[in-house]
């Protein structure tokens, strides 16, 4: 289900269990700071009780010219690890990222991992340092949208 301003908090609390402390000391986070998440497309997922059992966000960003969607963070509560959550929010979001109208989108993560959702390495894309280039992984949602699209990534303009 949409993320709604009443799960804001919960979630907040479900990154600070899932990730290291000083999360958002990185330099996604800058990118972030005062612009809120995509909205629809940041999603919770829930368990019959109503307990958060995974959350999904995206953000708003530049790169170059061109309007582009950052993933992340998406966690899984460490008691329902290994349930596909985590896939079945990934595939859920990008589904809908695609039927409201965006070309392209990125994050910062291990290839490995997202390879199976069709992200790849985005050559030419720098995000702010001290991120490494070999983790700035990207996926077109329309044929062709990250073709000549290069540069640094930069913040929303207006915020």
């Amino acid at each position: 289900m949409t993320e709604t301003a009443q799960d804001w908090h919960e979630v907040e609390a479900l990154y600070d269990l899932c990730f290291a402390p000083g999360r958002e000391a990185l330099s996604s986070y800058r990118l972030r700071d005062d612009i809120p998440p995509v909205s629809g497309l940041s999603l919770v997922a829930r368990d019959r009780d109503g307990i958060l059992a995974g959350a999904i966000r995206y953000w708003p960003v530049m790169v170059e010219q061109a309007e582009t969607l950052l993933l992340g963070p998406v966690a899984v509560h460490p008691t329902r690890q290994g349930e596909g959550l985590a896939t079945v929010l990934i595939r859920e979001s990008l589904g809908l990222a695609v039927l409201r109208g965006w070309a392209r989108v990125m994050l910062v993560g291990d290839a490995p991992y997202y390879n199976r959702f069709g992200f790849h390495r985005l050559d030419g894309v720098s995000m702010p340092p001290p991120t490494n280039p070999a983790r700035v992984l990207g996926q077109a949602l329309v044929s062709g949208a990250w073709d000549g699209v290069q540069g640094e990534v930069t913040r929303w303009p207006g915020n």
